[in-house]
């Protein structure tokens, strides 16, 4: 008795080592966002291998029906230095060398300038100022002494 309950509990024990050896498939978590795996687009296709953050190894998966992503678009620009002819839209004329010159532009000029506010200058009969009654701490009984009623 006591070696089938053994043996059941090694083989429920080693049957979750091998669950993890199978295949997967790719599903992107966003729409038209592609899931790349070392340039390929792994989108919908079959992933088999041991990879990931969660293993220890570094295997190099094999992608079934993945296909191939460009690094770097080759979209079409134009370089007017190179040469060549743009492949639509304006084609760029270059004029001969003795055409009639457009007249000279007339000349423009704008200047900025900054600078600080002008003093104040103080008056020559200023008002009055007004002193506040001072009143002495006392440092002993941590307060500020009594007010005395105002004489009338």
């Amino acid at each position: 008795m006591r070696s089938g309950v053994a043996l059941a509990f090694v083989m429920t024990m080693t049957s979750s080592a091998l669950a993890g050896g199978g295949f997967d498939i790719v599903i992107p978590g966003r729409p038209g966002v592609p899931v790349i795996i070392n340039g390929i687009d792994a989108s919908y296709a079959v992933v088999e291998g041991d990879w990931g953050l969660g293993k220890g190894v570094h295997v190099q998966p094999t992608i079934y029906g993945g296909r191939y992503v460009d690094p770097v678009p080759h979209v079409g620009h134009y370089y007017p230095s190179a040469g060549a002819i743009p492949g639509y839209g304006r084609v760029e004329i270059e004029p001969p060398p003795n055409r009639k010159l457009p007249p000279e532009a007339e000349s423009y000029y704008r200047s900025w300038s900054a600078q600080s506010t002008p003093q104040l200058e103080i008056p020559a009969n200023p008002p009055p100022v007004i002193v506040a009654p001072q009143f002495d701490y006392d440092w002993q009984h941590g307060r500020y002494p009594r007010p005395r009623p105002h004489p009338r």
